[in-house]
């Protein structure tokens, strides 16, 4: 048996306008909801990051957040985890990780219900690294799922292997990137697909395929990919339970398959199967103790063995991506700060209105606007430093505010001045570069 764990990644910016969510929504979320409630047999992951849960509620959008539900208490539909506004993990401190992933947790769980209990986890991009084992599988998660150029070993088909850090322990999960990129890319269609997963078939034994894109790939990168080619795999892939069920649908299986399905008595017998990823923890023993590379799923190997494995968020060539950093360092260093001296209401005002715009001012989109690889949109970019921007005005009102020293206060003005000399280089960058 082929077994077949599709996810797929629900995400858009915590700043995005209300015209381009409600597109997205209607050209992929919906459609999705939809395809999927049409196809009780369907199975998939889904991965939704908090911020686009609320947005969703928050836009009137909350039918597709409904439907997931609705999905999920069906069996259909299994969720992760993740981080709720989308930062890169490895490049944030323990400390921040910890709060995303729990933030991301309350909020959907707010919104789904007890259907989200999530036993898998989902790093924004894939971004992957050692450091994030400790706090993933604190937070209640038993396997993470990575791109396949972090793994470090002979590709696993049949086994599952584990990634360690002090006690902590995760099972791994690769996304088959050399497939997935192809149905992202449109370069195979639902019968190559299909012949394609019976070719990574050994001669004896089960094995396993997971596959991840983003959801936006269905209707809103590409019209009606949604019926095209998940419909067509999922509609090849329904059981038939007799002869006497189904004629119509038996004669397209059929035709579009006719290696895969074995008649047996009165039954027909798929070679693939589709399953949530976790199902596949019940179905392959575990494999060995393994050290993924830090990598993402924009990663090649190139990058890695360059030392350079989040290339479109911290590239160490691109000058832009350092001084986001900088920025965003000062911009950090003072909510703590801030945080640290609110001993009363009004100071807590600016305090908090500093903490809560640095979880959103950690989002990735603004790094990979700025990656020139070939992501290049100045208006993206400019609209995360002002996030950051934020962060910095609130929290040096709350110090300025507070009862520390004016020695104190004078240092944490300087890092305001930092901060807006790194702004201007940060501007000029974008007005020169063409």
């Amino acid at each position: 048996m082929i077994y077949w764990a599709p996810l797929l990644h629900f995400y858009q910016p915590s700043n995005q306008v209300h015209w381009v969510l409600k597109k997205v929504c209607n050209e992929s979320y919906r459609p999705l909801v939809q395809l999927f409630h049409d196809l009780p047999h369907a199975k998939i992951t889904v991965n939704m990051n908090a911020s686009l849960t609320e947005m969703l509620d928050e836009h009137g959008m909350s039918d597709v957040i409904d439907g997931l539900r609705g999905l999920a208490e069906r069996g259909c539909v299994e969720f992760t985890g993740s981080a709720r506004y989308h930062p890169i993990l490895p490049l944030i401190s323990r400390d921040e990780v910890l709060r995303q992933i729990t933030q991301n947790y309350q909020t959907n769980r707010h919104y789904f219900g007890d259907s989200y209990s999530p036993q898998g986890f989902f790093p924004p991009e894939m971004a992957y690294s050692r450091d994030i084992i400790e706090p993933v599988a604190e937070t209640g998660h038993n396997w993470i799922i990575l791109s396949g150029v972090a793994c470090p070993v002979a590709w696993p088909k049949n086994v599952v292997h584990t990634a360690h850090l002090g006690r902590q322990r995760l099972a791994v999960f690769f996304r088959d990137d050399i497939v997935s990129n192809k149905i992202s890319f449109r370069n195979v269609d639902a019968a190559g697909f299909l012949e394609q997963l019976r070719q990574l078939r050994d001669r004896e034994g089960d094995i396993y395929v997971v596959t991840a894109m983003d959801a936006e790939t269905f209707g809103h990168h590409i019209k009606n990919w949604e019926k095209l080619f998940l419909g067509e795999v999922y509609e090849a892939l329904e059981p038939v339970s007799s002869v006497n069920k189904g004629v119509r649908q038996l004669q397209r299986l059929v035709a579009t398959q006719k290696e895969i399905f074995s008649l047996s008595g009165k039954e027909y017998k798929p070679e693939i199967e589709v399953v949530t990823i976790s199902r596949l923890l019940e179905l392959f023993p575990s494999g060995q103790s393994i050290e993924p590379h830090a990598s993402s799923w924009s990663t090649t190997m190139d990058d890695i063995r360059q030392g350079n494995p989040y290339p479109l968020w911290k590239s160490k060539g691109n000058v832009l991506h350092q001084l986001q950093w900088q920025h965003l360092k000062v911009a950090s260093d003072m909510a703590y700060k801030a945080m640290a001296v609110a001993t009363s209401d009004s100071i807590k005002y600016y305090s908090d209105a500093a903490r809560g715009l640095l979880d959103q001012a950690m989002q990735s989109d603004q790094f990979w606007w700025a990656s020139k690889r070939p992501m290049w949109d100045i208006n993206m970019i400019h609209q995360g430093l002002m996030l950051q921007r934020e962060v910095i005005l609130n929290a040096y009102k709350a110090i300025h505010m507070s009862n520390v020293s004016e020695d104190e206060k004078t240092e944490y003005y300087y890092r305001v001045i930092a901060g807006r000399d790194i702004r201007s280089k940060i501007t000029d960058q974008l007005l020169l570069y063409d």
